[in-house]
């Protein structure tokens, strides 16, 4: 516990000044946090079979590339520019022909990291759109994350009995997940109404945010089935205590992409 609460205070002397300070420093520290990411993905894949070098950096050099073309129009959506995604087809589809050789590389590794990167930096872009479109937004979904996190791990410790689902996360039970919902609503709402909105609809807002909480657990199951595929406790070991990037960013991940389905009925 001692461990992670001090990677913890870490993150948050890092993550908090770049929040506060914005411009070219915010964009940079999400761009290096995305491509992280990305080297946690690609080494989990690595623990049965290594990627050749080329394919690795251009998934590399195609994260800032995503990142920094995304464009948000007058109705707040997000668009990417469509070129980026062909020359990222492109670039991975194409070696395929060049190695000629399935044990080097395969349909299969084409497909894992075009659908890593296209997540992963398309994921990770949200971090800069919804800062962009109003830092408090941002705040918003990180702390019915972090809140709905928190309290389901002591309420799943404290009373948890019933299994959430043991097979991908045995740890988790119906108990804590309860309680995590229910904190990350209240403190969501509370934080939405009093500091992005005091006119909002309080019913919808309820509702999307309890959502929100749900959605944020799923995304949390999906990455641990990632790494219960691949024999792995954690994505890496970057932050002693938490484990890597994509844990820690696993239930933000999904609560950004779901947010975009319902900002515009706030």
């Amino acid at each position: 516990m001692k461990t992670r609460i001090i990677s913890a205070i870490v993150a948050a002397f890092i993550a908090i000044p770049l929040m506060i300070i914005g411009g070219t420093p915010y964009t940079v520290g999400v761009v290096v946090l995305a491509m992280l990411g990305l080297k946690e993905y690609l080494d989990m894949k690595e623990t049965k079979k290594e990627l050749p070098m080329l394919i690795k950096l251009i998934g590399y050099l195609m994260i800032p590339t995503i990142l920094l073309t995304v464009h948000v129009d007058e109705q707040s959506m997000m668009t990417i520019d469509f070129r980026i995604l062909s020359v990222l087809f492109l670039l991975v589809l194409l070696p395929m022909v060049l190695f000629h050789e399935r044990k080097i590389y395969s349909i299969n590794d084409a497909c894992y990291v075009s659908t890593g990167v296209l997540f992963i930096g398309f994921s990770m872009s949200y971090l800069l759109t919804y800062y962009h479109m109003n830092p408090a937004l941002l705040v918003y979904l990180l702390l019915v994350t972090i809140f709905t996190d928190t309290y389901a791990y002591f309420t799943g410790k404290l009373i948890g009995k019933n299994k959430l689902l043991e097979v991908i996360s045995p740890n988790k039970t119906w108990e804590g997940s309860i309680g995590g919902t229910l904190v990350g609503t209240i403190i969501g709402v509370l934080f939405y109404q009093t500091v992005i909105n005091p006119e909002v609809s309080l019913i919808p807002l309820i509702v999307i945010t309890f959502l929100l909480s749900v959605i944020g657990q799923l995304g949390d199951l999906f990455f641990s089935a990632i790494k219960r595929y691949y024999n792995k406790k954690d994505f890496s070991n970057i932050m002693p205590g938490h484990g890597g990037i994509l844990d820690r960013l696993d239930s933000i991940i999904f609560v950004m992409l779901a947010f975009s389905l319902f900002i515009t009925l706030l």
